[in-house]
């Protein structure tokens, strides 16, 4: 049972987050374990998600999107990570590169690319991180260089979801190799030569592609430019902002996905003549998993009303994405522990739970990153 968090939904959120549930968990969540094994992504599901508007959900009305609120925003990824994390992660990564567009392109890109995106193809690309530039990205070495209407891209980038079925990029390059201030973002289609690299097999998320991305001489137009020369890290940080919000948000639905079979296996695994949910040792578990769920959205809500209203949400961005992810690792872990022996099969769900949690912690800016952040607003 999910507890009630702050500020309450309105009846369309209310709705929005019943279907996406019930996609969830009738769609996403029976194909979960065979995606994971094989490593492929479900594209089935991504067509689902296109037909309920879901991939159009940061994409404005006007260009045929769902132009969702950030709490409406947060509610559909924390429903998606419900059924199955790997999908959130494409979606929220191709919604970084449609709000990216949205919100930078000139008008003539986003009528070429935004209708299309919103309905699911092309799929989104996000490309900041590289080999040796990952929570310091200032520290990139890809660079982008004019020759008369174009720019000339050159440079790697790694940990790129959706990089084997995406088709069009955001990519951050430097205008001056010198300058770490003159990092510019562009928008780059596949299709104009980018090499994509081998496919990473991971502890977890293994259904979500994640490749590097090679840019050897790739020439773009002009107006492919979505900044201004040197403004693309702060356009960059900007959107992260909304996207730390949403990992939030997948955190908590993976964490609830964990809880809510740690108290059906609890109800129904007998030991000492009983139910082990009747054990007092298990029972405090599930009340402190209970109680991190309860918290981590009360904190991924507050994050979404302040940037709904229009306040600066980077601090509680920050804080949320920081605790929910961390408590997703606790709550998964302490799911295994309920489930015992069987906990560490592939034969509960919960195993699989465990395994993806940790990137959480991890990717769009890991916890120390976070706690910088706050340290920063704490402290400085």
């Amino acid at each position: 049972m999910a507890l009630a968090a702050s500020g309450s939904l309105s009846e369309e959120q209310r709705a929005i987050r019943e279907v996406v549930r019930e996609f969830a968990v009738e769609e996403l969540r029976p194909g979960a374990a065979a995606a994971d094994a094989s490593e492929s992504f479900p594209e089935d599901a991504w067509d689902e998600l296109a037909a309920l508007d879901l991939t159009g959900l940061t994409t404005p009305e006007a260009y045929g999107g769902f132009d969702a609120d950030r709490l409406t925003y947060s509610v559909v990824n924390e429903e998606v990570a419900y059924g199955q994390l790997a999908v959130a992660t494409a979606l929220s990564v191709h919604c970084l590169a449609t709000s990216c567009l949205a919100e930078f392109g000139s008008d003539a890109l986003k009528e070429r690319y935004l209708p299309d995106m919103a309905a699911g193809r092309p799929v989104g690309m996000f490309a900041l991180s590289e080999p040796g530039a990952g929570s310091n990205p200032a520290e990139m070495t890809t660079t982008a260089h004019r020759e008369g209407d174009e720019y000339v891209i050159s440079g790697e980038k790694q940990w790129i979801t959706n990089g084997e079925r995406g088709d069009v990029c955001i990519v951050f390059a430097k205008t001056d190799p010198a300058d770490d201030s003159s990092v510019t973002q562009f928008l780059v289609p596949k299709s104009a030569g980018i090499e994509v690299g081998k496919k990473e097999h991971k502890l977890g998320l293994r259904a979500s592609d994640t490749t590097a991305l090679t840019f050897d001489e790739v020439r773009v137009p002009a107006e492919n430019r979505l900044t201004e020369e040197g403004k693309g890290l702060s356009a960059a940080f900007h959107i992260l902002t909304g996207g730390r919000i949403g990992i939030a948000a997948q955190a908590v639905g993976l964490s609830q996905a964990a809880l809510d079979e740690a108290v059906s296996y609890a109800n129904d695994r007998e030991q000492f003549d009983r139910p082990i949910g009747k054990l007092q040792a298990i029972r405090h578990k599930l009340a402190d998993m209970a109680t991190q769920v309860h918290a981590s959205r009360l904190m991924v809500r507050a994050a979404a009303e302040q940037d709904d209203a229009g306040a600066d949400p980077r601090l509680a961005a920050a804080m949320a994405k920081y605790f929910a992810s961390e408590a997703a690792v606790d709550v998964c872990n302490e799911a295994v522990q309920v489930h015992g022996g069987y906990g560490y099969t592939k034969d509960f769900p919960v195993e699989r739970f465990y395994r993806d949690a940790k990137i959480l912690t991890i990717y769009e800016g890991t916890s120390q990153i976070q706690k910088e952040i706050i340290a920063r607003a704490v402290v400085d």
